[in-house]
């Protein structure tokens, strides 16, 4: 089975003013359709640089990074807004939601970006993930009128509504209390087993890397190792 991402001995580093500061160090892993897999590490390893890298958010100093086949290196800055738009979905710690959209708007987003659905296809789509993350009597709310729960709960909704192949959640609980938190991650769950998507997701939390499939642990930009775990139900 061939990778959806394949990162080969790939190094990042940082120019601070004349300080070098290496951020990721001949880094290689391999990610298949359908995983659901946690980077763990504390603060610094590196987690967010590789996500990223993997993400065509910022490009490696060495070494190569594949996404869905495609050499990251060598594509057009339009062909990896097009890479980004269609094939990755993102859950950022700060949720980055648009705060004078509404819920339902904010979620609609990267369907407008992609065109090609008629308005009741993009309200048919968006009204089952909204339903699927709890939110469907939220949908005229703006982000200020949400708690952090809810929030990350647009912010999962918006990264699946383009159907990519695979998510990219960057300490998707950080920001929430274990029981909000543990919800974010079953949902996630939920959704790799029912449509097969990628979930690729940093933390540093025991409890979160438990519901994983495999666990991939960097220190100081260096791969540890590679577990594969007995997942939570």
């Amino acid at each position: 089975m061939s990778a959806i991402v394949s990162v080969e001995n790939v190094s990042k580093t940082y120019h601070l003013g004349k300080t070098e500061v290496p951020a990721l160090r001949g880094v290689s892993l391999e990610i298949h359709a359908g995983e659901f897999l946690a980077v763990a590490g504390p603060s610094g390893s590196g987690k967010t640089t590789l996500l990223n890298l993997i993400g065509c958010v910022d490009t490696p100093t060495a070494g190569v990074v594949r996404v869905d086949g495609k050499d990251t290196s060598v594509l057009s800055e339009r062909a990896l807004t097009d890479l980004r738009l269609r094939r990755i979905g993102f859950i950022f710690q700060s949720f980055n939601l648009v705060p004078v959209l509404s819920v339902f708007q904010n979620v609609e987003f990267p369907l407008l970006l992609q065109g090609g659905l008629t308005r009741g296809e993009r309200q048919r789509r968006v009204g089952e993930l909204l339903q699927a993350v709890g939110l469907s009597d939220h949908a005229r709310h703006r982000p200020s009128e949400l708690s952090g729960g809810q929030r990350q709960r647009v912010a999962v909704a918006r990264a699946l509504v383009g159907r990519p192949r695979l998510v990219l959640a960057d300490e998707p609980t950080a920001n929430l209390d274990s029981t909000t938190g543990a919800t974010i991650i079953d949902l996630m769950r939920d959704m790799n087993e029912r449509d097969q998507t990628t979930f690729l997701f940093s933390t540093h939390d025991q409890k979160v890397m438990a519901h994983a499939h495999a666990v991939v642990r960097i220190a100081d930009g260096q791969l540890q190792a590679r577990e594969t775990l007995q997942a939570a139900s």
